[in-house]
């Protein structure tokens, strides 16, 4: 049973306002806000992908090197 969150969408394609990230072990796409980009706790994460990744991320996208049950609950306290 899937947990529908309503910030977070998981199409193929990138509404205004929104962009891909790649997540977890298995690099699950996530299409969130980009006013997550403005919050401490989304960029804890940020922080983590430029320590891992650099610059340089491997699926062409934003990779956030974290476990997609952590990347759901950070996102789902974001305002």
């Amino acid at each position: 049973m899937a947990i529908r969150l309503p910030r977070i969408i998981s199409s193929k394609k990138v509404p205004k306002g929104h962009f891909a990230v790649y997540v977890g072990e298995n690099q699950k796409r996530f299409v969130i806000p980009v006013s997550f980009l403005s919050q401490p706790l989304f960029q804890d994460l940020l922080g983590k992908s430029e320590e891992e990744f650099g610059y340089s991320h491997p699926t062409g996208g934003l990779t956030i090197p974290c476990k997609e049950d952590i990347f759901l609950d950070v996102t789902s306290r974001l305002n």
